[in-house]
């Protein structure tokens, strides 16, 4: 029953008072050989709520960092156009953070008997022209068709689509994953890590404890569906 939306502000503080400066996964692209401090990429999966999302902006806000969020056009959760996701989106996006797409394209190419390839781009140009920003990223969500949406990229690459990058993608200008120590909070209540691609087994700690280990090179992912003010049900 820890993680609060307090809990989080407080790892987030405790990354900054360690030295730690914040980057989008954009920015890992462009600088990524010149990166000079301690660095985290701050990743935000957008998976069940995009009201959540809303008290994270607040939390970067008030501390001056971005991130690069996520987000599904096909959640039975979220309507990512309603008027309120919407706002939230937007404003999202005049803070200065990244908008990426969560893509989920192997499961809608087997739901809808369509290709996953036109999945992808008539995605992408929608979220392009829904809210006028260029997509650079997509990161492959995990949901519960028993199908895994990244093998959409097992043999093809980002620049293959205009995106610079996919979140888990080994290509040399990005290969975020198995360069950085990544910490996530995907299992929900209770987090873990991987170092450089290999995990870390039986480590709970919190991504501020891990930080005290030194790790130059920091990918922390974490989802605002995980967090609350009272419990986890409110």
């Amino acid at each position: 029953m820890k993680f609060t939306f307090e809990y989080i502000l407080s790892e987030y503080t405790k990354l900054k008072e360690l030295g730690y400066s914040f980057i989008t996964c954009e920015e890992y692209f462009k600088n990524k050989g010149s990166l000079e401090s301690k660095t985290v990429v701050n990743r935000i999966d957008i998976d069940f709520s995009v009201k959540k999302t809303e008290k994270l902006l607040d939390i970067f806000q008030k501390l001056e960092i971005k991130g690069s969020f996520f987000l599904r056009l096909h959640a039975p959760e979220y309507n990512p156009f309603s008027f309120e996701s919407y706002r939230i989106i937007k404003r999202l996006i005049d803070d200065g953070h990244e908008l990426g797409y969560h893509s989920e394209v192997v499961d809608q190419a087997a739901i809808w008997n369509e290709d996953s390839e036109d999945c992808l781009v008539r995605d992408i140009r929608v979220l392009e022209a829904m809210f006028g920003v260029k997509i650079n990223g997509a990161a492959s969500h995990g949901g519960f068709t028993g199908l895994n949406n990244l093998d959409f990229w097992n043999d093809k690459k980002a620049s293959d689509y205009g995106l610079m990058y996919e979140g888990y993608d080994t290509e040399p200008g990005f290969n975020l994953f198995k360069e950085a120590f990544y910490v996530s909070d995907s299992e929900w209540t209770r987090w873990k890590a991987y170092d450089k691609g290999v995990l870390v087994v039986d480590d709970r700690r919190a991504p501020s404890e891990h930080a005290q280990d030194e790790h130059q090179l920091i990918h922390l992912l974490i989802h605002p569906d995980t967090y609350y003010k009272n419990h986890f049900y409110e």
